[in-house]
């Protein structure tokens, strides 16, 4: 009785430990859902992994993941404190860009997010490197490598001078997969403080006004202006796609008081703004 009694536990114990491990592998594959890895940095004792909705990162804004590997036991790291610092590297200079800090995506899990918008492309001499410092147990660790980031297909990034002197960068961002509706707008909206520093523009208002130039330039209802929900956050609006095909998404930038500092409203002579997002589906 007793010899079944042992036998039995010990099937239990089995049990919970293949029901443990398949719930690990589980969420390990749940939070790999709808990304997909794109690059390794390594460094002596951790190997960081970046993932992206596209697999890959370009022109404008990137939500990326990351996660970190210990090279010793080929395990995922759940406490680490993460931030990074991307570097364009140019013939005379070297300059950064809007990013977010970089957060926990779940408690228990081993993933961590933000966005990079990449306001330039790379090319044959100028390139952009990634920077990740991260603490983990009271430890500090560095690694760092060059990423690629080639120029998007279309028009997502707008970079220029206000009326008011201010330089501010305004990137496309949502819907990712545009369709005939209307759909969730989402626009990011910064300011260059200095070569390193671009923080988060607030209280503005990016106006849309979608057109087809290749069908008369006819307009879509319905659009809603872009505007934020939460200081140091995105800008949020509606954008009114009514059928297929290539569309020019005409942008003015308000400040508070409604002053437009760039972009030109829509008429019968005046058929673009001088910043613009592209999409085409």
């Amino acid at each position: 009785m007793k010899t079944s009694i042992k036998y039995i536990v010990a099937i239990f114990a089995m049990a919970l430990t293949f029901v443990s491990c398949s719930n690990d592998d589980e969420t390990t594959v749940n939070e790999l859902d709808g990304i997909t890895k794109f690059k390794e940095i390594t460094n002596d004792t951790h190997t960081i992994e970046l993932y992206s909705h596209m697999g890959s990162l370009e022109q404008g804004y990137n939500e990326i993941s990351l996660r970190i590997k210990d090279n010793t036991t080929d395990k995922y790291i759940k406490n680490a404190e993460v931030s990074w610092s991307p570097l364009m590297h140019m013939a005379m200079m070297t300059h950064s860009c809007p990013y977010s800090a970089v957060e926990k995506v779940t408690e228990n899990g081993t993933l961590y997010e933000g966005y990079i918008m990449f306001q330039m492309a790379q090319n044959d001499t100028e390139y952009w490197d990634l920077k990740i410092d991260y603490t983990i147990n009271g430890v500090d660790y560095t690694a760092t490598d060059v990423i690629d980031v080639p120029a998007s297909a279309k028009r997502k990034v707008n970079t220029f001078t206000g009326s008011d002197g201010v330089k501010y960068l305004v990137a496309y961002i949502e819907p990712h997969h545009p369709k005939v509706a209307l759909n969730d707008m989402k626009v990011g909206v910064w300011k260059m403080q200095n070569m390193m520093t671009f923080p988060v523009v607030d209280g503005y208002t990016v106006k849309i006004d979608p057109r087809m130039p290749s069908m008369g330039n006819h307009t879509s209802p319905n659009n809603v202006h872009a505007i934020q929900t939460l200081a140091g956050g995105l800008y949020d609006g509606k954008l009114s796609l009514t059928m297929t095909g290539y569309w020019k998404i005409n942008l003015q930038l308000a400040d508070a008081e409604g002053t437009i500092l760039k972009g030109e409203e829509i008429t019968e002579t005046v058929t673009a703004s001088s910043i613009f997002f592209e999409i085409e589906f």
